[in-house]
């Protein structure tokens, strides 16, 4: 309950929307559940190339914005908290 793992393999899978599969395709696939363990102090991490950040915030935004949520704010909360981490090259 307090840990999930789950791949994303580009080159083996698909989306929802028959595209290849990126890690904002998970998140998005479960995003109900991670912002509530957020809100609960969880923690995230996104490790790889930088080039990946963009899709992956322009995704969270969009589901932060239909939650109801700033963004802008909800992110800086979790790197307040130090729950944000972000290893990229």
């Amino acid at each position: 309950d307090n840990f999930r793992l789950d791949y994303a393999i580009s080159r083996e899978q698909e989306n929802k929307k028959g595209g290849k599969m990126y890690v904002q395709d998970k998140v998005e696939e479960y995003a109900d559940e991670i912002f509530k363990k957020l809100d609960n102090g969880a923690h995230i991490y996104f490790c790889g190339l930088k080039g990946m950040m963009p899709g992956i915030q322009d995704m969270l935004k969009t589901v932060a914005e239909g939650k109801g949520l700033d963004y802008d704010e909800w992110s800086k909360g979790l790197k307040k908290k130090k729950q944000w981490h972000v290893e990229v090259y």
